[in-house]
């Protein structure tokens, strides 16, 4: 089954309601963003939510020690990283972690064969302003080129209206989705969250 992450989860009602979904991870972003949540609240959402669930912190750039205490004093057990952050960084942590490659056209996918298979890529719409959320997709064409090299998990202006077809059509690891099940950045939309879910179950059932 396709993986599941629901990202910029900012109150304790959102991040419940799409833990009952059964997805797999939900996303806490600490970098600067209209979806930034403050580690004390992070902590207290967590530590309601399923141990089921993947707790994974969003980070852009953020010194190695800064990180570790965020996880430690929220009880994170993965990392997912919007910057510049090298290899040799990302393998410091313990965790699970998840890099960022901002897909601008075909020669971005170069930057994700610097990385090694212990960390799992993710590929995001490229924006000059923004380092995730952007609610726009990149070509599904160049996800298809990214998965003759590796696997990874798809963000970038997915909905419910879409995620079914690339679904269907690149067949991710996972998806990732924040603005696309939103009513307004930070506050999700319950039958948005419960559509998307139930599309990408549809097809991967259709894709067995």
């Amino acid at each position: 089954m396709t993986w599941i992450k629901v990202c910029g989860i900012t109150n304790l009602e959102d991040g419940l309601y799409a833990a009952s979904l059964r997805i797999d991870a939900l996303g806490f972003v600490f970098a600067s963003s209209a979806r930034r949540i403050e580690v004390s609240t992070a902590r207290e959402i967590i530590k309601a939510l399923p141990k089921t669930v993947l707790k994974v912190g969003v980070f852009v750039d953020e010194k190695e020690a800064e990180v570790q205490r965020v996880v430690e004093y929220c009880g994170l057990n993965g990392l997912q990283f919007h910057g510049g952050e090298s290899p040799e960084y990302c393998l410091k942590f313990s965790c699970p972690v998840f890099k960022a490659v901002h897909i601008k056209d075909f020669g971005s996918l170069m930057e994700m064969e610097k990385y090694p298979e212990d960390v799992s890529i993710l590929l995001d719409t490229y924006s000059p302003v923004q380092r995730g959320g952007t609610g726009s997709p990149f070509s599904w064409e160049i996800a298809l080129k990214a998965k003759e090299k590796r696997d990874f998990i798809l963000s970038g202006g997915l909905n419910s209206v879409n995620v079914g077809e690339v679904v269907r059509k690149v067949r991710p690891r996972g998806v990732d989705v924040s603005s696309g099940v939103e009513v307004t950045p930070g506050k999700k939309d319950f039958l948005k969250m419960s559509e998307f879910v139930k599309e990408v179950r549809k097809a991967d059932a259709a894709t067995r």
